[in-house]
């Protein structure tokens, strides 16, 4: 079983502007940011070793949010661990086709996110 627990593997910049953002962190570091789908912009920080991100539209009631991500072999058994410890899940194990994603406030307030990766098939 793949040591996977807490590895930041990605971040959401979630802003009132999420275009002047994606200019200014093009313009000044340099990162790829890809054309928006569902109002999420891909972005990747580094060519090499640089990690995954995106930039959204923030909300309404909370318009500013940067959000880390990090990779854990199973979102079940963290999400059950986190809230035994005093996390507040925001939204439950969702799906996609590569990877599964949850939200977690820590009992500081800080919002993360949990990502657990589906293993390929060959």
């Amino acid at each position: 079983m793949p040591d996977r627990k807490g590895k930041i593997v990605g971040f959401e910049l979630s802003i009132p502007q999420p275009e002047t953002a994606a200019s200014f962190y093009k313009d000044v570091f340099g990162w790829d940011v890809g054309d928006p789908s569902h109002g999420y912009a891909p972005v990747s920080t580094e060519k090499e070793n640089g990690i995954y991100g995106g930039i959204s539209k923030g909300g309404g009631d909370f318009p500013h949010r940067v959000r880390i991500h990090m990779e854990v072999y199973s979102i079940d058994e963290t999400l059950a661990e986190a809230e035994k410890s005093g996390a507040l899940v925001v939204k439950g194990k969702m799906e996609s086709e590569d990877f599964s994603l949850a939200y977690l406030v820590d009992p500081t307030g800080i919002e993360f996110g949990l990502i657990e990766r589906k293993e390929r098939s060959s």
